[in-house]
């Protein structure tokens, strides 16, 4: 497991620099086909004990992840999945609540349009690289409850 502190000042400088060492190296000098990084992001974004709003709820830090997720698309598929860091990613772009029962309800619509844009846009990168597997893409959205059949790859060719 990789862990990238991502501070404060990156955060209001949407400086992507403290991610960017890891994930170039991974995009250029290892093998695309070994997704096994399994990156945590420790975000040090001090708030007021006040204050009551998740990270999610900070605008400064979603627009950070906003420009991440702009440049690095690929990045959901190398995050910690076990760690919870999926959820939290897609928890910075996508419209949710939250509730102590269940977790988080992500807006239905806006998740599914997220969903399928990240398969178009990953499945096009997959297929750039020469990588046939599919099955870690299709796992990346089962855990966000959405079952991909192998028909849907087949058009996208």
């Amino acid at each position: 497991m990789t862990t990238v502190s991502i501070s404060q000042s990156a955060i209001l400088n949407l400086d992507l620099s403290p991610i960017a060492t890891d994930l170039d190296r991974w995009l250029v000098d290892k093998n695309p086909t070994q997704f096994n990084l399994d990156i945590k992001l420790a975000i040090d974004y001090p708030l007021e004990p006040q204050d009551p709003r998740e990270l999610s709820e900070i605008p400064e830090v979603r627009l950070w992840f906003i420009r991440v997720d702009a440049c690095y698309p690929q990045l959901p598929l190398i995050l910690d999945w076990q760690a919870g860091e999926l959820a939290r990613y897609v928890a910075m772009l996508v419209p949710h609540q939250f509730s102590r029962k269940d977790g988080i309800q992500y807006n239905p619509e806006a998740l599914e349009i997220w969903v399928m844009h990240r398969v178009f846009l990953l499945t096009a990168w997959l297929d750039a690289q020469q990588i046939k597997d599919r099955s870690r893409l299709k796992f990346m959205t089962q855990m966000l409850g959405y079952e991909l059949d192998d028909g849907l790859f087949d058009l996208l060719k």
